[in-house]
């Protein structure tokens, strides 16, 4: 870290250089490091900006591992994608890895989105990683698809998703504020109704290009399984859901699935997640293989960014 630059006092410059490398070095999130100084995460945010600005952290936009050009080849061939982008980086800890694809997915939206396409950003952490290291994208429209899903491990959620993605693009933002999952059926059904959320779903048939998460149902590997009550955990796996796009799911064969908890999902469904020219993907860990296979023969996700240890599981070679 370069201090030249910064002009507060000694006690600041260390607090400041300590914030910001619990951040960028160990991968921590903002809820964390406010915790262990006695900060509040607004401070914590500051002093981050700070580091920046100030020069004291020196950022270099890239990622660990490089594209493995033949295997993301071959991934793409082999499921018949539209984009496929393969990073040789260890499967190592989650956070570290979905920073780097973040970075790459990053890269690849920054390269396909044009001002001709409209942009739909799904809530997902490896998301939030990917939107975090945009630097530049084409002037378009960017559509909320999903509600917030609440995570102490979270710093965003699907409202500072899109309006960060739309700051840089320099387009128009259609977001609103709910959470992923209401209590019941009916509150769901008037919230849809409410204007802001009226408007980005009527925005959802104009989406060109769009990103989600993607998780195994099972514990551990999908947010929203870990956010559910165990009754309604296992009405899905009774229905035979093995994944969740985004709040959508789906049985091993692709085809979507309605459970009990459907109705009071706030976000974009199966039919109109299929509708969309592409859906990217960002997908880390080896247990979520089948998952990935149900969502690419769903028609659900036509492109993907993942890891080389994942890849080689689903081509067969793992």
């Amino acid at each position: 870290m370069d201090q030249r630059g910064f002009d507060g006092g000694p006690a600041q410059l260390v607090l400041t250089a300590s914030v910001a490398r619990r951040y960028y070095v160990d991968g921590r999130s903002k809820v964390d490091i406010a915790e262990e100084f006695q900060l509040s995460r607004f401070k914590v945010a500051r002093l981050i900006e700070s580091a920046r600005t100030s020069g004291l952290v020196r950022i270099e936009i890239g990622y660990a591992g490089a594209i493995d050009v033949d295997l993301s080849s071959r991934l793409q061939e082999a499921f018949g994608l539209r984009h496929a982008l393969v990073i040789d980086s260890p499967e190592g800890h989650p956070s570290t890895l979905r920073k780097e694809l973040g970075r790459a997915a990053a890269d690849l939206l920054s390269e396909i989105v044009t001002g001709e396409d409209v942009l739909g950003l799904a809530w997902a952490r490896a998301v939030s990683a990917m939107t975090a290291s945009l630097t530049r994208l084409a002037a378009t429209p960017v559509v909320q698809l999903t509600g917030a899903l609440a995570r102490k491990d979270a710093d965003e959620n699907s409202i500072e998703l899109v309006r960060e993605a739309a700051r840089i693009s320099g387009g128009p933002a259609y977001l609103f504020y709910a959470p992923l999952i209401v209590p019941d059926a009916a509150t769901a059904a008037v919230m849809r109704h409410q204007p802001e959320i009226a408007e980005a779903f009527a925005h959802f048939g104009s989406v060109t290009k769009a990103v989600v998460g993607l998780g195994s149902w099972e514990a551990g590997q999908s947010t929203l399984y870990d956010a559910m009550r165990p009754e309604e955990r296992e009405d899905l796996t009774a229905h035979g859901v093995i994944a969740d796009i985004s709040g959508v799911f789906v049985d091993a064969a692709g085809a979507p699935v309605k459970g009990r908890t459907s109705d009071r999902m706030i976000g974009i469904d199966a039919t109109q997640m299929q509708a969309i020219p592409e859906v990217i993907a960002i997908v880390y860990g080896g247990a979520k293989a089948p998952a990935v296979r149900a969502a690419v023969r769903g028609g659900l996700v036509n492109a993907l960014v993942t890891h080389a240890s994942l890849a080689r599981t689903l081509i067969g070679e793992g």
